[in-house]
């Protein structure tokens, strides 16, 4: 796998790939969640591919306090094979060159699966309540 800065192109493959993993809710327009990353930290929206086809995406980002990963997503056919952690680590490396301390991420509690695979490579639960507030509705 090749990892790289997102570029316009792979705009439609990433949407693809993340639908196909679960990652599109209602309430978040992937279109919208892709030019507000262009507009900030878009060296931190890093794709992978195999054969010029995108298989991977993770979307980080740093405010000056913490970092955060986003959109973290492997094809399924592709899932077990470590891109994910290649994924994770390269955008940690990127993100700890900004002179971050700590990345934080949010997976929702029902998906398991996710959180055994962040545990397993060395994320911990905070032990936080995580709350939201929605500005604009991508609805």
């Amino acid at each position: 796998m090749q990892i790289r800065t997102f570029e316009m192109k792979d705009q439609e493959s990433v949407v693809k790939l993340w639908h196909a993993c679960n990652l599109i809710v209602p309430w978040n327009d992937p279109y919208k969640d892709i030019q507000r990353k262009l507009q900030v930290g878009p060296d931190l929206f890093i794709v992978g591919e195999i054969a010029g086809d995108v298989i991977a995406t993770v979307m980080g980002g740093y405010d000056g306090h913490r970092g955060w990963i986003n959109y973290l997503a492997v094809a399924p056919a592709h899932q077990r094979k470590g891109y994910g952690r290649r994924l994770v680590a390269f955008v940690e490396s990127r993100i700890k060159q900004k002179g971050c301390p700590k990345i934080n991420l949010q997976v929702r509690q029902t998906n398991t699966d996710v959180i055994k695979f962040y545990e397993a490579i060395g994320y911990k639960n905070d032990n936080l309540v995580s709350l939201g507030k929605r500005l604009e509705s991508d609805i």
